[in-house]
């Protein structure tokens, strides 16, 4: 304190510190800043014990009040899930091309199935279920197994190739080449006819020479012109669409040693009202289907 002296200009009292000749004036903080800083530190001890705060080994400190914010996420989940009861009874107990053509329904269940497919699905086929190599693209007019909502309905419950589920759906192709079911120039010769069936540029000698290799081996799956055969879930060789290729290199490399996708049975994660949303959404992206009179 003895050290101290004041300011000649100011007159104010210095600290008694000095860097460089330079002395700090002893100002006093302002009396509403120090108030607000003590009522800070206030607030902070009584939200600590009022509320969850303090870490624990399993959990925290409960706090005086209870609160919980997961609690209140349920709670708020809770009375979501109340407010569509009747709604998701409806969906659960109508067939899907009663709940297509219900105006209100519809709009309830492409709502819920989008939400589900962006949890579920975007994994796979995207957020916009424009699927990527080795993915289907949902939105066009190409499926495996059929795209009316019954046919996408029972390939959402089953799955594909999933092996838990009796009732997946299977399509098994051979390796023909792996297996050396057909030796490279016959493969190389089905390639080039494949390529004819889509309209891309071919060799004309050797896709006639792969017709009848094409005959012998893949009609049974693919049909006589590659338009596939959905009760077999074979694909549609007819246009340039392909899970991972329609070039020649990646045609060789699927009839040599085929690459086969699986899709999860979603009857065992995803309740049926869920599954139904799904469907419909699915249905509604513009590839969906109309069945067959």
């Amino acid at each position: 304190m003895a050290s101290r002296e004041k300011d000649e200009i100011s007159g104010i009292e210095t600290t008694g510190h000095e860097w460089d000749g330079i002395k700090e004036l002893n100002n006093p903080l302002p009396r509403w800043w120090l108030w607000t800083f003590y009522g800070c530190i206030a607030f902070a001890l009584g939200y600590m014990i009022a509320y969850p705060a303090w870490p624990l080994v399993s959990g925290a400190t409960p706090g005086l009040l209870g609160y919980s914010s997961r609690a209140e996420f349920v709670k708020e989940v809770d009375s979501a899930v109340s407010a569509q009861a009747a709604q998701r009874e409806m969906v659960k107990t109508l067939p899907l091309e009663e709940i297509r053509n219900n105006a209100d329904l519809l709009q309830f269940a492409v709502a819920g199935g989008r939400a589900a497919f962006r949890v579920n699905c975007i994994q796979c086929h995207g957020s916009g279920a424009a699927g990527g190599k080795g993915y289907p693209n949902l939105n066009d007019d190409d499926w495996l197994w059929g795209g009316t909502l019954e046919q996408i309905h029972t390939t959402l419950q089953h799955g594909i190739r999933y092996l838990a589920d009796p009732d997946t759906r299977q399509s098994p192709m051979p390796a023909f080449g792996a297996d050396e079911i057909l030796t490279p120039e016959q493969i190389n010769d089905v390639a080039e006819h494949v390529l004819s069936l889509s309209a891309q540029p071919f060799d004309a000698a050797a896709a006639s020479r792969g017709s009848t290799v094409f005959a012998e081996n893949c009609v049974a799956c693919h049909g006589a012109a590659g338009e596939g055969l959905r009760e077999f879930g074979g694909p549609r060789l007819s246009d340039p669409i392909a899970l991972y290729a329609a070039d020649k290199a990646a045609i060789v490399a699927q009839v040599t040693r085929p690459r086969h996708g699986v899709m999860p049975a979603w009857n065992t994660r995803l309740d049926e009202v869920t599954i139904k949303q799904l469907a419909i959404y699915v249905h509604s992206l513009g590839g969906g289907e109309m069945p067959v009179p």
